[in-house]
């Protein structure tokens, strides 16, 4: 994770450089009004630089207002211009089809040049930073890596995430979520993310890899730490503690690894540092950044889908209702179609991950963009799933919508590995809990989301639960 800190710094550009945007130093939100009703010719300086969204974009980015509600700014930024070059530094992409060509298109990738200049360039103004010029001299994790090594591995840990491997999973995942269930008091207020949300994905994830239960509740301040590192603003007050939690896990699984060589046992872990394809394996720092990007993107992305999914039914009274009915409706043999089909508009709907970029590596034209090499691609994954040129009336919530997928596990090599394990306990959290409670009610007119935006989930989900 520590590569998007320094990947992502050049995205936010020199007035956002070094600390987050604050709240008002932007344009405010009225900034975008007018501009979605002007056409591209209408634009003067489009695609270039043009400051009014170069403003609403920071804002979106960078100040809580804009990251607690980025989908109208996004509509603004989609209808007025869907690529356009910013003055900051890189090719902002809000349509679904540049977002697809984006993540899929060979001729783009990770970059993974100049690494410790751009370290110097970002963060040499810290006293933290000797500890991060020494991060950037390791290799660079799954997540930031280019084919041949992004193919070998990836080939190396996906055989634990096929969906098949996770269907297999699903039993132990439905006796997880009811124990978790079994918990909740009736009648009461309990917030949902520390309850049910974080609690079911580290606890798979954990299984998976061989993480003792004992660990667990270290790590959700932890991960939530290092995330930062995604975030395309980070504040210097920020970064400290991010690289700290950083080392943190890096020791902690480098302990792991060792423990489980002694010690080898029916996880993923004992058997990533047993598998051997050819004469290929895993080096020990592949050992623990893997395992890294394993544990925090495998309860990160989840959470958030358990928490924006429950809030967004919660807040469309008659979608949960009518879902509740196609539930009951179902004829035996129907696999939880209803269930699949609401679990995939929820990610829709109100994405887990918001964010994904890429580096360019040879010109290439995007909506009529011409975009050159070398330079930096946002793919706005939230804007691009509220796209009404692939989804009809894409602002409303539709459990019953089938359009095809959404683009919140990005695309292309760079797909989420996970996804099918995010999908599966997404689609048992909701149906136990429809099955479980006749009533459910938010506890709270004004839920909070974390002051993030790569990552978008709530900080709390207070929610009263009745049989």
């Amino acid at each position: 994770m520590t590569e998007a800190s320094i990947e992502n710094s050049r995205r936010a550009g020199p007035d956002a450089a070094g600390t987050s945007v604050p709240a008002g130093s932007s344009a405010p939100a009225a900034v975008g009004d007018g501009l979605a009703e002007q056409s591209r010719t209408e634009v003067p300086d489009w695609p270039a630089e043009v400051p009014e969204l170069d403003a609403l974009f920071l804002e979106t980015i960078g100040t809580p207002e804009g990251r607690q509600n980025p989908y109208e700014r996004y509509r603004v930024l989609r209808e007025t211009a869907p690529v356009y070059r910013s003055g900051v530094g890189f090719v902002v992409c809000t349509r679904y089809e540049e977002c697809q060509l984006a993540l899929r298109d060979p001729r783009l990738g990770k970059d993974e040049i100049d690494r410790e200049e751009r370290a110097r360039e970002r963060f040499g103004h810290l006293e933290i930073f000797p500890r991060i010029q020494d991060l950037t001299t390791r290799p660079p994790s799954l997540l930031f890596l280019n084919p041949p090594d992004h193919t070998r591995l990836r080939g190396l840990v996906s055989k634990a995430f096929t969906p098949r491997t996770v269907e297999r999973l699903r039993p132990h995942i439905v006796e997880l979520v009811d124990d978790l269930l079994d918990r909740i008091p009736r009648g009461e207020v309990v917030d949902v993310m520390e309850a049910l949300a974080y609690r079911l994905p580290v606890a798979v994830i954990s299984a998976m890899l061989g993480v003792p239960s004992s660990d667990w509740p270290r790590f959700r301040e932890v991960v939530g730490r290092v995330t930062v590192l995604l975030e395309p603003v980070i504040a210097d007050d920020e970064i400290g503690p991010a690289f700290e939690a950083q080392a943190e896990l890096e020791e902690y699984f480098a302990n792991l690894v060792a423990l489980r060589r002694r010690d080898p046992g029916d996880d993923l872990l004992s058997s990533l540092i047993a598998v051997e394809e050819g004469t290929d394996k895993l080096s020990e720092m592949e050992l623990i950044s893997t395992a890294i990007l394993l544990f925090g993107a495998g309860f990160e992305t989840t959470t958030n889908l358990i928490g924006n999914g429950l809030l967004a039914l919660l807040r469309n009274p008659e979608q949960l209702a009518r879902l509740r009915a196609d539930l009951g409706a179902e004829t035996p043999g129907a696999e939880g179609a209803a269930m699949r089909s609401a679990v995939e508009e929820l990610l829709r709907y109100d994405s887990p991950v918001q964010f994904d970029g890429r580096y360019v590596f040879e010109a290439i034209e995007l909506g009529g963009v011409p975009v050159p090499a070398g330079s930096q691609i946002v793919t706005a994954l939230g804007a691009a799933n509220r796209d009404p040129a692939r989804f009809t009336d894409p602002e409303r919530l539709d459990l019953r919508r089938d359009e095809g997928p959404p683009m919140s596990f990005a695309g292309g090599i760079h797909f989420c590995l996970g996804a099918a394990l995010a999908r599966a306990e997404g689609q048992v959290v909701f149906d136990r809990l429809l099955a479980r409670f006749g009533a459910i009610e938010l506890a709270t007119d004004s839920p909070t989301f974390r002051n993030r935006i790569t990552l978008r989930g709530l900080a709390e989900l207070p929610v009263e639960f009745a049989a």
